[in-house]
């Protein structure tokens, strides 16, 4: 679902461009909920100052581009507008003799979306057999939907990526969850951390282990990653986004309680250096927050040094299968300090002066 409450967005000049990026990301069957201006114009208009000939317009227009899109409108009711995806393209693609306009993409990843100008041009569904039938695959309810294979592995869309491969990397990471919190026991306080981020989720296995604690994850995908996975952990019912570490995040200072780095250092090897990652990591966190590091020995050494320098409490702990697996866990705990007060002039110096 997507939602807009007064965001005050254009949703209809551009040929539709913005409701046709919102159509790239919503589900098969997925809805869109728009509430605010013009939604309810009749009522409204007079304290939007605005006249009810242009708001009425606007909403004709709003109207027209869901049609185009081929969007169901569900219900409108008080400053509410409900729409809703189709599930498939089948009466879509007749219906382009209709509405010219947005014709199909061509020969586009509709999952590229790093640095990716939007396109006037209506992203495809996965083809189906029958009318009914849900493009991409139905969705489990949720919670069976979490650990139920996502559609993309079971149709083969990931690369590399199978069932098994799902039902392995769900089963370590419960694992290694059970074994951090052995570590780290601020992680196994129920409360302690609320927003939580893994910069390299791949499929999500690390929050889909802390289900059942009081903790939201945002799973960030690489953009430099071998396969794109985000597609799946959205289809697992968790939430994520793009990144590249070598770049700013898109967030405010000390938005997340608790950092989760898995080979981040590894696969950033010889992109940008270490220093620069850490200090975006210190920028996001909170003070008295904890990160995790995953990685190599002789990568977590060197990334060690640097957290001392950082006035971070940080120690290397053996791997969960034991001391001889040469990739090693790191525990840093973000210290609560302030710079110290500027020291006072000599006395003597402030006679001089005066």
């Amino acid at each position: 679902m997507a939602h807009c409450s007064r965001c005050l967005i254009p949703w209809g000049q551009y040929d539709g461009l913005y409701l046709i990026e919102v159509d790239r990301v919503l589900r098969p069957g997925g809805y869109w909920i728009l509430s605010g201006p013009p939604i309810n114009w009749e009522k409204h208009w007079k304290g939007w100052e605005r006249t009810a000939e242009d708001l009425r317009a606007e909403q004709t227009t709003i109207e027209n581009v869901a049609k185009s899109l081929c969007w169901k409108k569900l219900k409108q009711k008080g400053d509410l507008a409900i729409w809703q995806k189709t599930t498939n393209h089948v009466h879509c693609k007749m219906n382009r003799k209709v509405f010219k306009k947005p014709s199909f993409c061509q020969a586009r990843d509709p999952d590229t979306a790093w640095y990716t100008k939007m396109e006037d041009c209506l992203t495809p569904l996965p083809g189906v057999n029958n009318i009914k039938e849900i493009a991409g695959g139905e969705l489990s309810k949720w919670p069976k939907r979490l650990n139920s294979v996502p559609p993309r592995i079971s149709s083969g869309s990931l690369t590399g990526v199978t069932a098994q491969t799902f039902r392995e990397n769900t089963e370590l990471w419960n694992k290694r969850v059970a074994y951090y919190k052995t570590k780290d026991y601020q992680l196994a306080e129920p409360g302690r951390y609320r927003n939580l981020l893994d910069m390299n989720a791949y499929l999500g296995g690390f929050a889909a282990a802390l289900v059942h604690d009081p903790v939201w994850v945002m799973n960030i995908v690489p953009v430099e990653a071998e396969v794109n996975t985000l597609g799946a952990i959205y289809e697992r019912g968790l939430i994520g986004t793009y990144q590249n570490w070598c770049e700013a995040m898109s967030t405010y200072p000390r938005t997340y309680d608790f950092i989760h780095s898995d080979s981040v250092f590894t696969l950033y090897k010889d992109r940008c250096e270490v220093e620069d990652i850490l200090l975006e990591m210190d920028r996001i966190l909170r003070p008295e927050g904890s990160i995790i590091f995953r990685d190599d020995v002789d990568v977590l050494v060197k990334v060690k040094s640097i957290m001392d320098a950082m006035q971070y409490d940080a120690r290397i702990v053996d791997h969960e299968d034991g001391p001889i697996e040469r990739e090693k866990i790191m525990l840093a705990v973000k210290q609560y300090w302030t710079a110290p007060a500027p020291a006072k002039q000599d006395e003597g110096q402030s006679k001089t002066d005066s």
